[in-house]
């Protein structure tokens, strides 16, 4: 549905995105990751038309974003990271108003604003100024305008700014859902939502791809030790000298890193390497009291930030 060749863009002196190629198949909800000023703001606004490349090429559904910029318009709704809205407008007049830039038959207006008002919980505020709505409220009605003309391709740029705890949740079940008839791009810095909406995930780093796979592939990549955690009552300095003794015991610390200690323990391993078993029949066996004991899976910020910091 998408296929990015060669991308490049510059500022002046400045290389924004550097030599970037990707495919988005059809259907696929992907996470678009990278630290401010990475590159995968430029990056979508150059596949939504919104500024050319310096070189390299865009295709959508097998359209130029070059050459026939109004043909993949048609097919992609996006949502800015900055929500661009008419405040002086009501909430329903906005989104004719969208419907008819979109050329969408006047017939069609008053059903796709009903679906709308529905989809993203605008029932409150739709004859309400959109000046006078909260920020998750205009939030709300920025993904509007993106679907309003049921695109097949959906491109969202942090979608849950500003929203509180129970908005984020109703939007991310929306992406969820919406995921299953369109090809969606997620772009956020709210990693938990990539690992819970997405199937494919895309890090850029200074303008070039540095890792692209799901979420369990990428973060059983950068599983360089395994990493238990567990919580004993008994005396520290034993049970932490008793820990170190382990075989496969690469490395016992506090999970402060204070090497105070107060009956917490991480204790590290090799990749595969599951000491939870033996932590178990040692502490059993010296009659100390096991409070808490768990694997800690690597996490997708672990991830992000060993490919962004190190870059």
């Amino acid at each position: 549905m998408i296929e990015v060749k060669n991308l490049t863009k510059n500022y002046g002196p400045t290389k924004a995105v550097d030599d970037v190629s990707f495919t988005i198949p059809t259907g696929e909800v992907m996470g678009f990751l990278g630290p401010n000023g990475a590159g995968k703001t430029t990056t979508m606004k150059i596949i939504t038309c919104f500024m050319p490349p310096t070189d390299g090429q865009v295709l959508v559904d097998g359209h130029d974003a070059a050459d026939e910029s109004l043909s993949v318009r048609r097919k992609i709704g996006y949502l800015p990271e900055n929500n661009p809205l008419y405040s002086d407008m009501n909430v329903l007049d906005y989104l004719t108003f969208i419907q008819r830039l979109r050329s969408i038959p006047k017939s069609e207006h008053a059903q796709r604003n009903r679906r709308m008002v529905d989809m993203c919980g605008l029932g409150e505020v739709v004859r309400k100024d959109i000046g006078e709505l909260s920020k998750g409220y205009r939030q709300r009605v920025g993904l509007a305008q993106a679907m309003v003309h049921d695109p097949e391709i959906l491109i969202l740029d942090e979608p849950t700014v500003g929203l509180d705890p129970n908005q984020i949740a109703e939007i991310r079940d929306l992406i969820k859902e919406l995921g299953r008839a369109k090809t969606l791009v997620l772009c956020t810095h709210i990693l938990s939502e990539v690992e819970q909406t997405c199937n494919r995930v895309l890090i850029i780093n200074r303008g070039k791809i540095v890792a692209d796979g799901t979420p369990n592939s990428l973060r059983a990549a950068a599983r360089g030790q395994d990493r238990i955690f567990v919580e004993v009552k008994g005396p520290s300095n034993e049970i932490r000298a008793a820990l170190e003794s382990l075989p496969g015991a690469a490395r016992v610390a506090t999970p402060d890193g204070s090497g105070v200690g107060d009956g917490r323990f991480i204790i590290e391993t090799a990749a595969g390497h599951d000491l939870r078993e033996q932590v178990f029949t040692l502490i059993r066996d010296r009659h100390w009291i096991l409070l808490e004991i768990r694997r800690e899976a690597v996490r997708l910020e672990d991830v992000f930030r060993q490919l962004t910091s190190s870059s």
